[in-house]
């Protein structure tokens, strides 16, 4: 498409000689548009995909991917229902827990929490909190006094493994007086850090046991927590479940889809938003490519007119300064990628120095969640930035050429 005499003339074109520094300069800043935009696209997505799967990844690995909870707020029989759950396809494990909610007390600390109580095993399959043990062993999780707790929780309230935390319920036993909470005290034998400061300052887990005992529910639990293979496409299972567990009214089946949809539906608009905005900075850089080569076709009249005379046609022409502009947007796409790709893989790293340098907390968990800056590259998606880019810089570059091979030679050399 693009012969020798093109590639030669729109090469002469894109070096700046003296008398045409400006143009040259407002080209130079329609790449550099063009990189920066490519670049914090791929940087802003990147995060955003980052952010959300980190935060998938941990919420559905201590919430798990579908729950069966009982209708009349406990189940019994759980094991046999567990048992059944367990021989659907697509499901990897099904844990009977309680949960229930209870002031955490250290001396002066006092915090509301969310009380588990579930098996060694089912604690074990937990791969969030069990693998991520700071301090103690899952191998003392056993007896009526053992409780696991979350980094955060021990470092705000000063415990440690061997230390002593109170559970104080508001549903305890009814008397003359009124409600007597039920207040239980508990040795730490281990501390988790899941990566979430919500779940590390505000969850503990108690052996199930000692949970029925706590919470007056013997031979109990109030659901069974399941792990799916595939958590994107739970909704099959769920529907497998729901048919093997047909004839028990007593349960009903919540995957995550429905428990949290509405939070992983925010972080999925939010992300198409910043898409939008951020492509608007690439467009203002197309629209400096539509303003420099006009510029470029006005100071080049009189070479247009005397490029017709000797030969060269109007797709000549056209083509030439269709060169020019796309060099600008391929340039500055290539740039931008490249920056956007480095930028991401080293993310941490580069928050890491820029918060030494600073001095400050760049990345708050107590805000964001998460404790550290995630970023995921997902590819198509790179792609689609890069093409969406190129495209808005060929399209910048259509009028501005098609303007210069309408160039009247005679028009344009009577006032030379």
């Amino acid at each position: 498409m693009f012969g020798p005499f093109e590639r030669a003339v729109a090469g002469r074109y894109l070096r700046a000689r003296k008398g045409e520094r400006f143009v040259s300069v407002i080209a130079i800043f329609s790449l550099v548009g063009i990189a920066l935009g490519v670049a914090t696209l791929i940087i802003v997505m990147s995060v955003m995909n980052g952010f959300k799967a980190d935060l998938m990844g941990r919420i559905l690995g201590l919430n798990g991917d579908l729950s069966l909870f009982g209708v009349s707020r406990t189940i019994s029989d759980y094991d046999d229902l567990a048992a059944t759950v367990r021989q659907v396809p697509g499901v990897v494990n099904a844990t009977p827990l309680i949960e229930g909610q209870a002031l955490l007390n250290s001396g002066s600390y006092n915090a509301g929490g969310m009380v588990r109580g579930m098996t060694m095993q089912g604690l074990r399959d937990l791969h969030e909190v069990s693998d991520s043990l700071v301090a103690g062993s899952l191998d003392k999780f056993v007896g009526n006094d053992a409780i696991i707790i979350g980094v955060t929780l021990a470092e705000r309230a000063g415990l440690s493994v061997g230390s002593k935390i109170t559970l104080i319920s508001p549903n305890g036993a009814a008397t003359p007086f009124g409600t007597m909470p039920r207040i239980r005290a508990y040795h730490v034998v281990g501390i988790f850090d899941a990566g979430m400061n919500d779940y590390n300052a505000g969850y503990v887990f108690l052996p199930l046991a000692a949970a029925q005992v706590y919470f007056e529910m013997p031979a109990q639990v109030t659901q069974i927590q399941v792990m799916t293979r595939d958590p994107t496409n739970v909704r099959p299972v769920r529907q497998a479940i729901e048919q093997a567990v047909v004839a028990d009214p007593r349960v009903r089946v919540l995957d995550w889809t429905q428990s949290n949809n509405a939070f992983f539906g925010a972080v999925q608009v939010e992300q198409n938003v910043l898409f939008l905005i951020l492509t608007l900075i690439v467009l203002v850089a197309a629209f400096n490519v539509i303003s420099s080569l006009i510029m470029m076709v006005k100071d080049k009249t009189g070479d247009i007119a005397v490029l017709r005379t000797i030969g060269a046609t109007r797709g000549a022409i056209m083509r030439i300064f269709l060169m020019c502009g796309a060099s600008v947007g391929v340039t500055g796409t290539a740039i931008g990628t490249v920056i956007g790709i480095v930028f991401c893989l080293n993310i941490e790293r580069i928050r890491q120095f820029l918060q030494s340098l600073t001095g400050t907390n760049l990345f708050n968990p107590e805000i964001y969640y998460l404790e550290r800056l995630p970023a995921k590259l997902v590819w198509p998606q790179v792609f689609e930035v890069i093409g969406m880019a190129l495209v808005l810089s060929l399209l910048a570059t259509l009028y501005p050429s098609w303007r210069a091979a309408r160039t009247d030679p005679v028009e344009a050399l009577r006032h030379e």
